[in-house]
């Protein structure tokens, strides 16, 4: 009996290892045919757009908060007293150099202008007379003098009464923008009322801000800045045409004045704007595409396309530092060389060593680099 058990059991081991070693063949088989038709297949490859980095100068800024002003601008007020007999400040109206925006009442002055010179016109009557007799012996010198000084008197009161009666007659200085005015015709000013502003319509403005005194000891006559609207507009470019000759004791700060060429890129007079001033002096560096960089454990990084001993491109990771954005662009301080090809759109999906094809070329050009 035991014998009998004894045998069936060595059976039994017998049939379970052949079942193993032809499970263990069959699997070998199965692994050496699926790596025979994975050698086949055509090695995976990742669509990417690749960019070539470039050589840029970069200059470090920081900003500040200017203000727009007009090349011209007065707040009108009345020289002389009197009655406002016709008014003309249409706020938001443009008016040419010259134009008449307000007019006081001038008929007495008018009045006395008349009598002063019909008293001219009469000093100049007795003044050829006296002449005439000079001429003949009959008139002395002194007679002569006084006619002509009289008949200069006369003249002279009269220039005065036409110039008190323009200093009545108010006008536009330059062609400007009338501001804010409550005023009618009918009403009294007393001297120096204030009437309204004018705004100068000039193709260029000035921007005016302060940077502290370190800033401002870096900068120049000439030297170009950026003004950015309150609407984070595209910036415009202003040129430096005048530095404060004194640091403001209270903040250490400098005032500096700009000028932008172009008055209708950047908000009217008046307003608030950011301006981007350049610090230091300019330096090269290398610009790529802000999708080329990416972030890590290790820190910033950028897949570099290199062709392997094929010639095939293939994607290599380069730890890069990483600094400002200019628009679409990150600047790199170290990493990277100007010329070299990384991977820009569709770089998330490399891998170090995985085979790269650039979509961004036409077809029919070579993928190699």
């Amino acid at each position: 009996m035991k014998a009998f058990q004894w045998i069936a059991s060595l059976g039994l081991i017998s049939a379970v290892a052949a079942g193993g070693v032809g499970l263990a063949t069959w699997k070998r088989n199965d692994l050496r045919k699926a790596a025979e038709e994975a050698a086949m297949m055509p090695e995976q490859m990742e669509a990417v757009v690749v960019a070539q980095a470039r050589e840029v100068e970069y200059r470090k800024t920081t900003t500040a908060v200017g203000s727009v002003l007009a090349l011209r601008s007065v707040t009108l007020s009345n020289e002389v007293p009197g009655t406002v007999a016709s008014v003309d400040l249409t706020p938001g109206k443009i008016v040419e150099a010259g134009a008449v925006l307000v007019a006081l009442d001038t008929s007495v002055e008018e009045a006395e202008l008349r009598a002063l010179e019909a008293q001219a016109a009469l000093a100049q009557a007795t003044l050829s007379r006296v002449e005439t007799l000079a001429t003949s012996s009959a008139s002395s010198k002194k007679d002569l003098d006084q006619a002509r000084a009289e008949r200069d008197v006369a003249l002279a009161q009269t220039e005065r009464t036409k110039a008190l009666i323009a200093r009545k007659v108010i006008r536009a200085p330059f062609r400007a923008r009338i501001g804010l005015s409550d005023l009618h015709s009918g009403q009294y000013l007393v001297e120096g009322t204030e009437l309204t502003t004018l705004q100068g319509v000039d193709e260029a403005v000035f921007v005016d801000f302060t940077v502290t005194q370190n800033i401002a000891a870096g900068l120049r006559e000439g030297d170009v800045i950026e003004v950015i609207g309150t609407n984070k507009d595209a910036p415009v470019s202003a040129t430096i045409i005048a530095l404060d000759s004194r640091i403001n004791r209270a903040t250490r700060s400098a005032a500096i004045r700009a000028k932008v060429a172009d008055a209708t890129k950047v908000p009217p007079p008046g307003a608030s704007v950011q301006v981007r001033v350049p610090v230091g002096m300019p330096r090269k560096m290398i610009a790529i595409p802000v999708s080329a960089l990416r972030r890590g454990p290790e820190g910033d990084h950028a897949f570099v396309v290199i062709p392997d001993k094929e010639g095939k491109p293939r994607a290599s990771t380069r730890l890069v530092q990483s600094g400002a954005v200019q628009g679409d662009e990150v600047l790199i301080e170290k990493g990277l060389v100007a010329g070299e090809q990384v991977a820009a759109s569709g770089s998330f999906k490399l891998r170090e060593g995985v085979l790269v094809a650039d979509v961004g070329k036409p077809a029919g050009e070579s993928r190699t680099h």
